[in-house]
């Protein structure tokens, strides 16, 4: 986490527009580690918590492999001018290929590249190499969710979907869900906004008026009295999330969020093993800037709920920016990307939490019955009306 104690810096340090060059987008390492029994590839089993050999169940060493880099809140003003060649490296070999239908570029085994997206499900897949050695994440949430339990999940999802085609259970086949880890910026900020506004404050006239047919009547008025607000609103931003992935449809991706940030762990090739990763393509200065923009909506809206008064206007916040830190971080996510009728559908499930959401298709005949069922109740009821509702 950041250093709470440190100094801040004055002024609200502007997000570049044309600025440094965008970072370079990530690759994603993929160790291999053999079994001690068979020589065959240990893979991390979420539910075992473990490395396990996928050919005879043997469970690896439980120390890590290498010395794990520590989890650092880098600061995001230096980060923005420049990173030193350092910080790039992956310890290990890597394959990455792009999908030339949804352009998410993953990362596979070598004898292993011929196979499907594990976003779109395409077969489209080329060879794709960095221009410069891409970034070490230096932490990471393990997959914990078993796929088991994802299976059960997915089928409990569908089940509930109301309206959904008859063949959605047998024709998206749960056997083809996918662990992927995904790519995540996080930012910290500490703010210091003041803002002004207008207060007003209801109060109520008794007003006079004539109606249609001439009379005099009375009615309640209500007014609004406008006084100066003012005020000062402190806040602090921890590991506001900023997902860097495009293989994965973000408005799926937003409701299985959030993240356990807290529970983060430093970056081992083992959590990897045996699983595939999408590299980032949302780069660090884009990433700012949306976490920026998130932040001052958020700040604004802060700002007007302390605004005192039934209402306001005229809301102006001034918010002075310090403390800018940034992380870059790998979540789970358990992917099954299915086709209806030609058309592709995504399910999501959280690899920590197991919060689900998924696209679906709808049943037209389902819909059509549904529509033909109200106008039989509402022509019943018109019938019921004429037959009972006026009585000689």
């Amino acid at each position: 986490m950041e250093d709470r104690d440190a100094p801040p810096r004055t002024g609200p340090p502007p997000l570049p527009v044309s600025g440094p060059p965008p970072l370079p987008p990530q690759a994603t390492a993929r160790a291999r580690f053999p079994c001690a029994s068979c020589g065959g590839e240990a893979v991390w089993n979420p539910g075992r918590r473990a490395l396990i050999c996928a050919h005879c169940g043997t469970e690896a060493p439980s120390e890590s492999p290498g010395p794990a880099n520590p989890i650092v809140e880098h600061d995001l003003v230096a980060a923005l001018r420049a990173i030193p060649d350092s910080s790039r490296g992956w310890r290990t070999s890597r394959t990455q290929v792009r999908c030339q239908s949804c352009t998410a570029i993953s990362v596979f085994d070598p004898e292993k590249i011929g196979q499907r997206c594990d976003f779109c499900g395409a077969s489209a897949l080329l060879p794709y190499e960095d221009v410069k050695e891409a970034f070490t994440p230096e932490s990471l949430l393990p997959l914990s969710i078993p796929e088991g339990k994802v299976r059960d999940l997915v089928r409990a999802w569908y089940r509930s979907r109301w309206f959904a085609p008859s063949s959605l259970g047998t024709r998206a086949m749960t056997d083809t869900v996918r662990a992927v880890y995904l790519p995540y910026w996080t930012f910290d900020a500490t703010v210091h906004a003041p803002w002004t506004a207008e207060s007003g404050y209801y109060y109520y006239e008794t007003q006079t008026y004539r109606d249609a047919q001439g009379n005099l009547q009375t009615r309640r008025v209500q007014r609004v009295r406008w006084v100066p607000a003012s005020g000062v609103l402190d806040h602090a931003f921890d590991d506001e999330l900023v997902p860097a992935t495009v293989g994965v449809h973000a408005t799926l991706l937003r409701a299985i969020e959030p993240f356990p940030t807290r529970n983060l762990l430093p970056y081992e090739p083992r959590y990897l093993a045996g699983w595939t990763v999408e590299r980032y393509q949302i780069d660090l200065v884009n990433a700012a800037r949306s976490a920026r923009e998130a932040m001052t909506a958020e700040v604004r809206a802060l700002c007007a709920a302390a605004v005192p008064g039934d209402t306001h206007r005229n809301l102006s916040v001034f918010p002075e920016w310090s403390r800018q830190t940034f992380k870059h971080i790998l979540a789970p996510v358990w992917l099954l990307t299915y086709h209806h009728h030609g058309r592709p559908f995504q399910v999501l499930v959280n690899g920590v939490t197991g919060t689900i959401a998924g696209e679906r298709p709808y049943s037209i005949w389902k819909l059509l019955l549904l529509a033909l069922a109200i106008l039989a109740f509402l022509g019943a009821c018109v019938l019921l009306n004429q037959r009972y509702g006026n009585p000689p």
